[in-house]
């Protein structure tokens, strides 16, 4: 019997359950390997298909409506049967092919994954590599649901209950549009007025924000957010068009600080803010094979570029 009229595709409900899932339409889209612009526009598609409203879009996420939950409840099974469909039909095909799944928070994702498998595909030509990139705390949540084999995070601390090692550290800076007042002075910046200052932040669950929280309230209860954002690049054009400073890695502004279309603000005393970069896994499996080979890559690649810096 053939499928009724209207049947929505599986591709769109397994990015609504992504939604669902991570709690951000850019997240979802991130996950399908697509843009944020166009994981929208096959939501709306989608609902209008259905004739129900399925997300209620805001500046700060997407959630999911009763109807939008119910759907995804009722396409779980059918993922699953889809799952292991395409899993029977690569047994068929006697698919041996070696594959790594890795799930990495945005920067890492952005900023080093590309170095370390570059490498890693030298290493080892016949691997298939899928990348998930997602917040650091969503990172560990796959990790621990045996969603991946190897996972990436940025942050002050270790993820509780999971095996990890430090690949880097990674340098945050203060800062602000050019026309910001703060652009200007001459007096460096106390870790005081940044607490007291309402800053843009990124989401929660990102290890930037949980750096950058950790060492304020070390001086202060830290301000409320003039702003929370989902990505590093809405931070970055948002703190571009002035309406508050940030603080973010260097690795993602180095360009608009040689550009100058940001301004890094200096702090009073010489401590660096800093967060670590790790690998992490299930402690009972510690990496192995072509996991433990892109781990021992990154230690490298990371060692030789401090060296260099």
């Amino acid at each position: 019997m053939p499928l009724p009229p209207g049947t929505p595709d599986l591709e769109v409900l397994d990015l609504l359950v992504s939604v669902a899932e991570l709690g951000s339409l850019g997240a979802a889209a991130r996950r399908h390997g697509i843009s944020q612009p166009a994981a929208s526009m096959r939501i709306s598609a989608l609902e209008r298909r259905v004739r129900l409203r399925l997300l209620d879009r805001g500046r700060t996420g997407s959630v999911l409506t009763d109807a939008g939950q119910a759907v995804v409840d009722l396409a779980a099974p059918l993922l699953g049967a889809a799952r292991a469909v395409n899993e029977g039909i690569a047994a068929l095909h006697g698919a041996a092919r070696p594959s790594l799944r890795i799930v990495a928070s945005t920067t890492i994702a952005d900023h080093r994954i590309p170095h370390w498998l570059t490498a890693l595909r030298k290493l080892r030509p016949e691997l298939a590599v899928v990348l998930d990139v997602a917040n650091s705390r969503q990172v560990t949540a796959a990790i621990r649901d045996r969603e991946a084999d190897l996972g990436f995070v940025e942050g002050p601390h270790a993820p509780a209950g999971l095996g990890s090692r430090v690949l880097a550290t990674d340098e945050l800076v203060v800062v602000a549009s050019p026309g910001h007042p703060w652009a200007a002075r001459r007096r460096p910046l106390s870790w005081r007025e940044l607490a007291a200052t309402p800053l843009l932040w990124r989401e929660h669950g990102s290890g930037t924000r949980d750096t950058v929280w950790e060492t304020l309230e070390l001086h202060g209860t830290p301000a409320p957010p003039a702003a929370e954002l989902g990505s590093a690049a809405a931070i970055l054009t948002t703190a571009r068009n002035g309406l508050a400073p940030a603080v973010v890695s260097r690795l993602i502004v180095a360009h608009e600080l040689r550009a100058g279309t940001l301004c890094e603000v200096q702090l009073t005393d010489a401590i660096v803010l800093t967060r670590k970069f790790r690998a992490v896994w299930l402690r009972r499996t510690p990496p192995e094979g072509p996991a433990a080979d892109l781990v021992e890559l990154a230690a490298r690649i990371e060692a030789a570029r401090t060296s260099r810096h």
